[in-house]
């Protein structure tokens, strides 16, 4: 029987042991399991040259690698051992701000429209395009505006705004944690046959890096884990590590 492999397919994860869904993570260009051996040799020692007498060979340990292209808060959380906070969208009134000329004022949530600018306490108000600016989602002070620069690093100016509905991640608040993973493929080199495979407990470390800036190409994900022995599946001939499953 011919077993040649193409595949694609979708990746799920859950939090292992947790009563809730497998939740895709999306758009993956990767999915590669990878195995480090070590081997245990014994040198010949019984005439000239050398050579092995004898050797035995273990898994020291399975890496289970992915590049995903859905920056979503999730995989963000899980690439940058965060936390999510979910905001609606809503009217922030006066947000206290400390803002200098010249430079951009980051609020507290992502602003989709500036409704009013003004000094403490409601004075004096500020024009829009003269003494501030609503661009690229923020707010900016121009060079000839009439704010008057802070005090002792104290707020100067009072922002109203209307936000749209947006996700925060926290980046490394938490810990690592442990992952169920489910890869459902279809293999294209046998038409389109089901392929399943599962790795019952994984912990992934945070990702290397996460391109902000990528002119030319689609930016990337790269998230590392090792698989890691589940106690819980116990019987005989049964992997504590990973499973596939292939459809005849």
């Amino acid at each position: 029987m011919d077993y040649s492999y193409l595949g694609a397919g979708k990746a799920y994860l859950r939090e292992y042991g947790a009563a809730a869904p497998f939740i895709e993570v999306g758009n993956a260009s990767a999915v590669n399991f990878g195995v480090t051996e070590q081997a245990i040799t014994l040198q010949d020692y019984t005439k000239p040259g050398g050579g092995t007498y004898n050797e035995v060979k273990r898994i020291e340990s399975v890496d289970l690698n992915m590049t995903l292209h859905d920056l979503s808060p999730a995989n963000l959380a899980r690439a940058f051992l965060g936390t999510i906070s979910t905001h609606a969208a809503a009217t922030v009134t006066a947000e206290e701000v400390v803002a200098y000329k010249g430079g951009f004022v980051p609020l507290a949530h992502v602003p989709a429209s500036i409704t009013s600018v003004a000094g403490p306490s409601g004075t004096p108000t500020y024009t829009d395009g003269d003494d501030f600016e609503f661009r690229e989602g923020g707010l900016w002070i121009p060079e000839g505006s009439s704010i008057v620069d802070p005090v002792s690093g104290a707020a100067n100016i009072e922002v109203s705004y209307a936000t749209a509905a947006q996700d925060t991640v926290e980046a490394m608040t938490v810990s690592a944690k442990d992952y169920e993973f489910v890869f459902v493929g279809l293999n294209e080199a046998r038409s389109g046959k089901p392929v399943r495979v599962e790795a019952f407990r994984v912990k992934f470390g945070p990702a290397q890096a996460l391109a902000l800036v990528s002119a030319d190409e689609h930016a990337a994900l790269e998230v590392a884990g090792k698989v890691q022995a589940d106690t819980r599946r116990t019987g005989a001939g049964l992997s504590t590590y990973f499973a596939a499953k292939l459809v005849k």
